[in-house]
């Protein structure tokens, strides 16, 4: 399995998860509000304050992102572009997003694809700061109760990163159990998902959301992305028993890469390890937890 090497110590425990309880619902983003406002105000009405949002359109300007880009300096393994600011309305075609804290506020980690105004295609990290709502758009969103995506430091990756941690509950209405995730470097991320399951007796799940980046992409149709450095979206996942009766992570994604390429497709299972990190919900389909550890 490809592995890139990070700046700091790995840590012994390779997935950060927290144990919670969440609801899928949609909501529509008000145009002429911040992004960041929009997805806040949409969470807040449910009576929540993180979890996840998966996009499958909408418009957004004005509009900022960046792009992955290697690293200049080796303080980390892979970084940022420079910001670019299309012109005109950004018509988003998908993307995902986890909604949560860093400094005492509201921040969100978003990756999308989109086409800018002038019908060139693109994709990367949305700048929640820099980015306005332009027409008022319906997402599919997960809010979880119990947990919250918190920025922290992450001396692996020299990096400050969402993570899930514990938080009150809130009371907020509630229909399944899940597990908030973050999955650290160098490992695969379907076989991640697929131990992280059979550890728990857990039989069938949903992902939601699913940002972060993976070491470039191999897809089940035989396409290969190249580029280590990736941002990458998940469109959907489950998790459940292939023809072999053993747990089958299917994940589909679309991912830009740092010279700009676009992918998407089906992720192979063993060979797509995670570059920096990846974010995301696991909803436990009814019924099928034998046990929980």
């Amino acid at each position: 399995m490809r592995i890139i090497a990070q700046p700091g110590p790995p840590a012994p425990e390779r997935i950060q998860w927290v144990a919670a309880r969440g609801r899928a619902f949609s909501f529509t983003l008000q145009a002429g509000l911040p992004l960041l406002e929009a997805a806040r105000r949409g969470f807040a009405a449910e009576g929540f304050t993180s979890g996840t949002l998966n996009i499958r359109g909408g418009a957004l300007g004005p509009f900022a992102y960046v792009m992955p880009a290697l690293s200049k300096t080796g303080e980390n393994a892979a970084f940022y572009s420079d910001m670019f600011r299309p012109t005109g309305v950004t018509r988003l075609r998908m993307g995902a997003m986890t909604l949560g804290r860093r400094d005492g506020a509201a921040f969100f980690h978003c990756h999308a694809l989109w086409t800018e105004a002038d019908g060139r295609p693109g994709g990367g990290h949305i700048l929640p700061e820099e980015t306005i709502v332009a027409e008022p758009f319906e997402v599919e969103a997960f809010g979880l109760d119990g947990a919250v995506f918190t920025a922290a430091p992450d001396p692996e990756t020299n990096f400050k990163l969402f993570g899930p941690v514990e938080s009150a509950t809130t009371g907020a209405k509630t229909t399944h159990r899940a597990f908030a995730l973050r999955l650290r470097p160098n490992q695969d991320f379907a076989g991640a998902l697929e131990a992280f399951c059979g550890g728990r007796g857990i039989i069938r799940a949903k992902l939601h959301g699913g940002v972060g980046s993976i070491i470039g992409a191999r897809f089940v149709d035989g396409r290969i992305v190249k580029p280590f450095a990736t941002e990458m979206a998940v469109r959907s996942g489950v998790i459940a028993p292939g023809a072999d009766g053993a747990l089958d992570a299917k994940l589909d994604v679309a991912l830009v890469d740092y010279t700009g390429g676009l992918a998407e497709g089906r992720l192979i299972r063993g060979d797509n390890p995670v570059l920096m990190t990846m974010e995301l919900v696991l909803e436990v389909i009814e019924g099928t937890v034998i046990r929980v550890q």
